[in-house]
């Protein structure tokens, strides 16, 4: 059965380290930038839990401002709005253009469903060159939920005119990857580095790669 491929946005195909120059001016440690993202993500699933919903913007903006708290660091206005602008400017990791359109030429729908605004999301992927690659940008902002809840991804489904079960999640969070699978999608798992699959959640992704070029070859060679 081929599936529809749904990616997330940030880390999978979009490179974080594009934001360490602005670490390092703001923190003059640019790898906080992994701290202030691990922040943005628990700040997120509490949201999500307790029913409060933040988009997504505004939970990096309040990350921020733990992190620099935590480490006495006085955050100018200048520095986070450097920070938060950034996102919109990521790089891909570099497999990623040929892997996308390895996997069009083999006739594979593509979709992005992301926490981030629609806004920010399709700023994201038309900078970094991508938005022909995909049939539609979707925004978990549309139902007022973020992922790993339920109805982002059911959303996308039925965005895209598929049963939750023809909907293959393709992300490098463990916790995406969950979301997925206990809604019925199919997922897929980029395993870049320092990033690990729960052992907690079952089943588990059928797919498993180093990078997104490993993954879409699995697919390719699963789906086929």
């Amino acid at each position: 059965m081929r599936r529809v491929c749904v990616f997330d946005v940030n880390e999978t195909l979009l490179d974080l380290s594009g934001l360490g120059p602005e670490f390092e001016r703001a923190f003059g440690d640019a790898s906080v930038r992994n701290e202030w993202f691990a922040q943005m993500i628990q700040s997120a699933l509490v949201a999500t839990v307790t029913d409060a919903y933040v988009p997504f913007g505004q939970i990096g903006g309040a990350a921020l401002r733990m992190v620099a708290e935590r480490r006495g660091v006085e955050l100018s206005d200048d520095d986070q709005g450097r920070i938060l602008r950034g996102m919109r400017q990521l790089p891909p990791h570099p497999e990623v253009g040929p892997a996308l359109r390895r996997l069009r030429d083999a006739g594979f729908r593509a979709a992005t469903l992301t926490n981030s605004t629609q806004e920010v999301a399709e700023a994201q992927l038309a900078n970094a060159g991508l938005t022909e690659l995909f049939e539609r940008v979707l925004s978990a902002d549309s139902v007022r939920r973020l992922k790993p809840a339920p109805e982002p991804y059911r959303m996308a489904a039925d965005q895209l005119g598929v049963p939750i079960s023809d909907v293959r999640l393709i992300a490098a969070h463990a916790w995406d990857v969950a979301g997925a699978l206990r809604v019925g999608a199919a997922a897929a798992f980029v395993a870049r580095p320092g990033k690990v699959l729960d052992p907690l959640v079952e089943p588990k992704p059928d797919v498993v790669g180093r990078d997104l070029a490993e993954v879409v070859e699995k697919i390719l060679d699963l789906e086929r």
